[in-house]
């Protein structure tokens, strides 16, 4: 049974509606923690369309669970992560024009700036996650880049318009489960999960978390978020 990371970004962007202070992050990140989220994940963009720094300190006190930090890898936001020590950062891409996160971090190709910010934070005490495409390529990178653990990316899988497509994108996500397991990763994964097709992919054995946070928050609109978080956390097995 994987673990649920709660995201809590999308209370901060119906918050950045009016430029107001409700709805509250941190104490959405509460309610989260006493409805069976192992962990909360905050998302801090270059941008600042949602989450702030306010946001990342308030979570962190307020919380008894793990706090993930998802993060770019700019010198700016590494500072940040390092003063404030989170639990855990996971590095992702990011591109100020993208409404969500498109793709896995290119490990590969950006390994010297990766290894780098793993270093710093690792140093810092902080566990450090890659947010990473299902591809040998990428979870062979991120061995090399002296990261942990890996969250694999599963929105091509989320985002599958017919089963055909589907049954291929989830078979890349096992195979790669597989395959970062035997290198020694710990295998986390997330992006696109909803309450429709999450069950599956919490089947997949060796993944540890699933990162989800638009669905929830989206079903918690209708539902509450306390159902939302212990609805998607009964799916998780």
């Amino acid at each position: 049974m994987p673990e649920l990371g709660v995201n809590v970004d999308h209370i901060a962007t119906l918050r950045q509606a009016r430029k107001g202070k409700i709805p509250d992050p941190a104490e959405a990140a509460l309610i989260c923690e006493k409805n069976g989220a192992d962990s909360i994940v905050a998302h801090l963009r270059e941008d600042r369309r949602h989450i702030n720094e306010g946001d990342l300190v308030a979570i962190k006190k307020k919380i008894n669970i793990r706090f993930n930090l998802e993060m770019s890898i700019a010198p700016e936001i590494v500072g940040i992560a390092a003063k404030l020590k989170p639990g855990q950062a996971t590095l992702v891409p990011e591109k100020r024009q993208e409404l969500t996160t498109e793709g896995g971090l290119d490990v590969a190709g950006n390994l010297k700036s990766v290894s780098r910010a793993v270093e710093i934070l690792q140093k810092k005490g902080i566990e450090v996650s890659l947010f990473i495409d299902p591809e040998r390529k990428q979870i062979n990178a991120a061995v090399i880049s002296g990261a942990k653990i890996i969250e694999l990316h599963t929105g091509r899988y989320a985002d599958a318009q017919n089963k055909e497509k589907q049954e291929k994108y989830f078979q890349e996500i096992r195979t790669a489960v597989d395959y970062a397991l035997g290198k020694g990763l710990v295998v986390n994964a997330g992006h696109g999960l909803d309450y429709q097709n999450v069950s599956r992919i919490a089947r997949v054995k060796g993944i540890e978390e699933l990162n989800i946070g638009y669905s929830i928050i989206c079903r918690a609109v209708f539902v509450g978020l306390e159902r939302a978080v212990r609805e998607m956390k009964a799916l998780c097995v």
